[in-house]
């Protein structure tokens, strides 16, 4: 079964996390999800959620997989926050699966893992960061090695079912999402 860790940061877009912890749990994945503290996290609109854990307890664990939902101010959040950094550039080593979503590519960004690849992000998220050989994409969700970008809350589901493939495969992507009665982007 795979691990996935979702941090929760202060002002992260609820949308987004919720989306993609409920999906990510559906296809039966051990998903963990951290709050950079104890507190309750309250989400850009209001929403209050509760992480699984906090940051600090979750460090020597493996995952195969860190998805960062965006949302301000918890993209910044979690770019500021030295434990995010030091997960993301220990999994980027082992070439495993970082995911970001919306304004979280930014953290992406500051880390230095969006020079030379393919990337999407929320409109505007990475205009003030000068990345290298990047490819700027509008496409909902983009996969390049082991580095997956999605646009925003709009395009959450369609990321986490991405994760899913990922991870999963098809089948699995298949399973997960017929019963949600949408229409499938899988021929």
């Amino acid at each position: 079964m795979a691990s996935v860790l979702i941090p929760l940061a202060q002002g992260c877009e609820e949308l987004e996390a919720v989306t993609i912890i409920d999906l990510l749990r559906r296809a039966g994945f051990q998903v963990i999800t951290a709050g950079l503290n104890a507190e309750p996290i309250k989400a850009s609109r209001g929403t209050m959620l509760i992480a699984d854990e906090i940051i600090d307890n979750v460090l020597q664990h493996s995952f195969d997989m860190i998805v960062l939902p965006g949302g301000l101010p918890g993209a910044d959040n979690l770019n500021e926050n030295q434990h995010i950094h030091s997960l993301l550039k220990d999994m980027n080593a082992q070439g495993k699966w970082i995911a970001a979503i919306c304004a979280a590519p930014k953290v992406l960004a500051s880390a230095g893992f969006l020079e030379g690849k393919r990337a999407t992000s929320f409109p505007g998220s990475l205009e003030n960061y000068s990345i290298p050989g990047m490819v700027y994409s509008t496409e909902d969700v983009v996969v390049d090695g082991n580095i997956v970008t999605s646009r925003g809350p709009g395009t959450a589901m369609d990321f986490a079912l991405k994760l899913i493939e990922l991870l999963a495969g098809s089948d699995t992507r298949k399973a997960v999402e017929k019963p949600l009665q949408r229409s499938s982007s899988i021929s």
